[in-house]
């Protein structure tokens, strides 16, 4: 489908570390001109007038769980790209662990098949590890897929590989970059049993933290990194949820340069222990969500360059599931619709610089997974786009949720920030809270 040329006009554009005034031109799928001012050539270009508004990169999330194929009843890969577009997310990223799990590749290949037809967003897929299927982990074409995940804890199925000589040889003989989702077992199996034995299955949720706990979360980060460093991998730690643990990166060399990087979740940056009076379940997250100096510490770290990456870990559950008691609640919950609004509205109490957003949701995710041509607003680069306007408030209700399972832990949450307009290759996929009939996702692809 031939797109139309498409010119921005009047922006506040926010790329590599600056704001500027400007123009840009989008021809097709791409970004044909960013300058001062660009005047249309024919009477046949789209021209937006974005007035007081600022133009972002796509936001690419680099860890979503979007539940197709098998867990179709609290996501499909369809809806939860649909809101990820509703939330200037443009790129994702999606987990392994879903029904059948994606261990094999046919599997891998299945899923990619039903993203070229369903997707709203651009798409790759991880592959997962587990104790015995190296093999097939060797198979895997770096080029074409964004990593390789690793559940060292919190897993489902027989996803978590917990054999030492397994995990050191998939570190020593895969060229793929290894993504870890970081808890100790062992420590969180000792800590269950005693509040289980005092509380049954009903345990009070504020307990969460102490179960999934500063320990569990540093002993397991800590192997990991350990290991990388004996082996020489790649490694990327997800979700760190700690300030403990913020104390095992580093900031002495730039990112591009870096072989362990870091990333932090909307929901540690934004909730404490102090909210699960209050919401519950509905913020119970493997890993858990912990105290104020903990999120205190991971704002410092990822302002002091320690933590690279800012995503979601979209993981959503029905309401249903979630209001169970706390053995069997699950944790996880729905954030790509509302994660570029929550992080704006860091921006307008002065946490954090627009410029800075940027670069944890954008720049640094396409550096990091050597995403090609995305990320930034350069000419010749992929045209996926986003327009918010940082003063239009509006309010998280049932009614504005898209997610599949139709809950957000955000519910009754003003947020100042708007998302107006978001393309993707070129193409205008929503905007002023409507989807147009555009749909122009693509498979992602890789410098490597």
């Amino acid at each position: 489908m031939k797109l139309k040329t498409t010119l921005i006009k009047n922006a506040h554009i926010v790329n590599e570390g600056s704001v500027f005034k400007g123009d840009v031109l989008i021809e097709d799928t791409y970004i044909k001109e960013v300058s001062e001012s660009i005047s249309a050539k024919s009477a046949d270009v789209h021209v937006i007038d974005a007035e007081g508004k600022y133009i972002l990169p796509g936001v690419i999330d680099d860890q979503v769980h979007f539940r197709e194929p098998g867990l179709t009843h609290k996501a499909t890969i369809e809806t939860e790209s649909k809101a990820a577009i509703a939330g200037g997310i443009t790129s994702f990223i999606e987990m392994p662990n879903t029904n059948p799990q994606t261990t094999t590749i046919d599997k891998l290949e299945e899923k990619f098949e039903i993203a070229a037809q369903t997707s709203w967003a651009n798409y790759s897929f991880m592959f997962g590890g587990t104790n015995d299927n190296l093999d097939e982990i060797l198979k895997v074409d770096a080029k074409n897929v964004a990593a390789l995940k690793l559940f060292l804890g919190s897993s489902t199925g027989n996803m978590l590989v917990d054999n030492p000589e397994v995990l050191e040889n998939i570190f020593s003989k895969t060229n793929l970059l290894i993504a870890v989702h970081c808890e100790d077992e062992a420590t969180i199996k000792v800590n269950f049993e005693a509040y289980k034995e005092k509380f049954g299955d009903d345990i009070p949720i504020k307990y969460h933290p102490n179960i999934r706990s500063e320990e569990a979360c540093y002993l397991s980060s800590s192997k990991a990194i350990e290991l990388a460093k004996k082996t020489g991998a790649r490694l990327h730690v997800f979700h760190l949820s700690t300030g403990k643990e913020t104390g095992l990166f580093s900031n002495k060399i730039p990112l591009k340069d870096k072989k362990i990087t870091a990333e932090v979740c909307v929901h540690h940056l934004w909730f404490t222990n102090d909210d699960y009076d209050n919401k519950g379940t509905l913020i119970k997250w493997n890993p858990a969500v912990k105290t104020k100096n903990d999120r205190d510490a991971l704002w410092k770290a990822l302002l002091d360059d320690k933590i690279d990456v800012i995503a979601t870990d979209h993981a959503p559950h029905t309401i249903d599931e979630k209001n169970n008691v706390y053995t069997k609640a699950p944790s996880g919950g729905p954030l790509v619709q509302h994660a570029l609004p929550a992080i704006l509205e860091m921006y307008h109490k002065g946490k954090i610089s627009i410029e800075k957003i940027v670069e944890k949701m954008c720049h640094n995710p396409a550096m990091l997974f050597e995403i090609e041509k995305r990320g930034y607003i350069k000419e010749g680069y992929f045209a996926d786009l986003v327009m918010v306007d940082l003063n239009n408030p509006w309010t998280v209700k049932k009614d504005n949720i898209l997610y599949k399972c139709g809950w957000s832990p955000f519910e009754g949450t003003t947020f100042k920030s708007r998302i107006t307009h978001t393309f993707v290759n070129g193409g205008l996929v929503y905007q002023n809270a409507k989807f147009t009939n555009v749909k122009a996702a693509k498979r992602l692809t890789f410098n490597r």
